[in-house]
């Protein structure tokens, strides 16, 4: 079986990515692919850099048929995904081996689970998010596609995260939230009340701002 995998992404986020492949031993990375010149750090990895669409479907027709997409922000990974998937490519979910993840949790597709992070029984983590370093997500928690935990967030029980939405850095969310979908969460905010769709929310406790305005 061909156990190799292309990363889309070459920016720190697929740093991190590489690191958790490498880690778990379970892939091969075949190749990254920087269509907008990035390469913060690939290079050094050793590893090929694709340039375009033309060699990536080169790569599709060799037999690859595993992608992952390395790309922090939430709306541009999804984008980015369903080109993928246009072309032939099967998203794959990856875990760094110091990820703990309860056998009752679920987790889809394209998911990143990164050091340190925590995945509680019964919480459901959707399709492209990623939980990042140290990042928990507690049981019964919903997080929706292409959304983005970042590094040393929490997530209390049952707190349910809209599509494409960010948790910022360190920020901590009460139980039985609900934050709606492409919400942006800032660094180290408290999350006390639920926050609507396509909105700002900062501070302790956090207030939220619609529109970002």
């Amino acid at each position: 079986m061909n156990r190799s995998i292309v990363i889309w992404g070459a920016g720190g986020h697929a740093n991190v990515v590489i690191d958790a492949v490498r880690c778990a031993g379970q892939y091969q990375v075949e190749a990254l692919v920087d269509d907008v010149g990035v390469v913060a750090a690939p290079e050094a990895h050793g590893i090929r850099i694709v340039r375009n669409f033309d060699q990536l479907r080169r790569i599709r027709a060799d037999g690859v048929d595993r992608l992952h997409v390395a790309i922090g922000a939430c709306a541009a990974r999804a984008r980015i995904a369903e080109q993928a998937q246009a072309l032939g490519f099967a998203l794959v979910e990856l875990r760094h081996p110091a990820a703990i993840v309860s056998p009752r949790a679920e987790v889809a597709a394209g998911a990143f689970l990164a050091a340190g992070s925590i995945v509680g029984p019964s919480a459901r983590v959707g399709t492209g998010v990623i939980v990042n370093t140290r990042a928990s997500v507690d049981h019964d928690c919903e997080v929706y596609a292409w959304s983005h935990i970042a590094p040393g967030a929490t997530l209390g029980g049952r707190v349910v995260v809209g599509r494409e939405t960010w948790i910022g850095i360190g920020a901590c969310v009460r139980e039985g939230i609900r934050i709606g979908a492409r919400v942006m969460v800032g660094a180290g905010a408290v999350v006390l009340r639920d926050i609507p769709d396509e909105t700002v929310a900062y501070g302790v406790p956090a207030r939220a701002i619609r529109n970002g305005e």
